[in-house]
């Protein structure tokens, strides 16, 4: 059960960073483990060790062992070397039946081993309502009922106990009350950059819940992840492509994720296939607030032997459908007094890469960059801001990696 609880825990706060303190019977360290992210760790302290695995080589036989840090020993001294190792945790779990969980408890709060969101579990609280019987003289029942006073007189905190098995609190830090002052040496700090602009969060502001976000070239490379890190970040998305089977893909991606999405197909060279495209999108969901206009082509072609066909294509497609996509999307948002368009240009558009032969391309998208420039200071004034970037291809980062590090590898233009 405890298992269960923790990774649910560790999958609803996207926790990378896990503490576990105390006697690790009734729960699976590696089933955890497998909910953290590549990057993920926990550090799991104990006075014995974990189910007969007596060293960190045998949890490292575990397909997600690598993720676990055992620390077997006593528990306070363990606790003192991660906080001089200035170790933080998203998730720390401490058994309330132990002797010393008191100390463990205040040691966490009292050395900001917490991150900013973080949550304490504290097992055993309930005890099976026992802690709350007088004439108890179990010591284990005392210990737990001296903790639970401890955490119920913190000012830092607040809880809620879940009446899971023998008792379950949950522990936050208590939210900073907003005419809290913070004193410094010579002023009071009481602005938008501790609260946040309007009481908000740095990625709180970055959210893009109920926004609607259209991908062209969303069926793969860039345009596919882009759609994926809209539709992460909360916006519905479109996801548009030459080829519907592609578009479908992709969108199928997104709502396993959960997220709301449709596929379109559309010639982003053809003005009918443009309007048609932003007509079904605010069919579907009313509007439309972001605009990734990203397909785009490459035929590569010896300069003297490009053909007017081969040029007029790649023009077409990177620069008239782009202009189309922007006008397109442009006159909802001008009307609407919002709206962001991100345009995908090119490193080519900066410099020329060699051997890459690819004229008509790198013209192209140096057009990107202008249009690019021009729409956004035009439109900023009227509530939309128009950026480009400019990505690096994998063919010539080899071949142009000096020349890359001292070139910004994106253009925002106006913001």
């Amino acid at each position: 059960m405890a298992s269960q609880i923790l990774r649910m825990f560790v999958h609803m706060i996207r926790a990378r960073r896990i503490l576990l303190i105390g006697n690790p019977k009734g729960y699976s360290i590696p089933a955890i483990a497998k909910e953290l992210p590549g990057n993920g760790k926990i550090f799991f302290c104990a006075e014995v060790p974990y189910l007969g695995v007596n060293s960190q080589e045998e949890f490292d036989y575990f397909s997600d062992g690598k993720k676990i840090s055992m620390r077997v020993g006593p528990v306070a001294d363990t606790l003192k070397a991660l906080h001089a190792e200035d170790e933080h945790f998203d998730i720390v779990f401490i058994d309330a039946d132990q002797r010393n969980a008191v100390q463990y408890y205040s040691f966490v709060m009292d050395n900001h081993l917490l991150s900013m969101d973080a949550v304490i579990c504290v097992e055993n609280t309930l005890m099976k309502g026992q802690v709350y019987l007088e004439n108890v003289s179990d010591e284990n029942v005392l210990a737990v009922r001296k903790l639970n006073s401890v955490i119920n007189s913190d000012p830092r905190v607040e809880q809620v106990i879940l009446p899971v098995q023998s008792g379950l609190s949950l522990i936050r830090r208590s939210p900073v009350p907003l005419d809290t002052v913070v004193e410094s040496k010579t002023e009071v700090v009481k602005d938008d950059v501790f609260w946040g602009c309007n009481q908000q969060r740095i990625l709180e502001r970055l959210r893009l819940d109920g926004r609607v976000a259209y991908v062209t070239g969303g069926g793969q490379g860039i345009g596919r992840a882009f759609a994926h890190a809209l539709g992460e970040a909360g916006a519905k998305v479109a996801v548009v492509d030459l080829v519907l089977a592609k578009a479908e893909m992709v969108a199928c991606e997104l709502s396993l994720k959960g997220i709301k999405s449709l596929a379109l197909a559309a010639d982003v060279s053809k003005p009918e296939d443009v309007q048609r495209m932003v007509d079904a999108i605010v069919a579907r969901w009313g509007t439309v607030h972001i605009a990734c206009n990203n397909a785009g082509i490459n035929l590569n072609s010896a300069s003297e032997e490009t053909t007017l066909e081969e040029w007029d294509k790649t023009f077409n497609v990177n620069l008239r459908g782009l202009f189309l996509c922007c006008q397109a999307a442009g006159r909802i948002m001008l009307n609407q007094g919002y709206g962001k368009i991100i345009n995908t240009a090119s490193m080519a558009s900066l410099i020329v890469p060699h051997p890459q032969k690819q004229l008509a391309y790198n013209a192209s998208k140096a057009g990107v960059v202008k249009l690019t420039q021009t729409l956004g200071t035009e439109w900023i004034d009227r509530g939309v801001k128009v950026n480009c970037i400019s990505p690096c291809e994998p063919a010539f980062q080899c071949t142009f990696g000096p020349i890359l590090r001292t070139v910004d590898p994106t253009i925002v233009t106006v913001s």
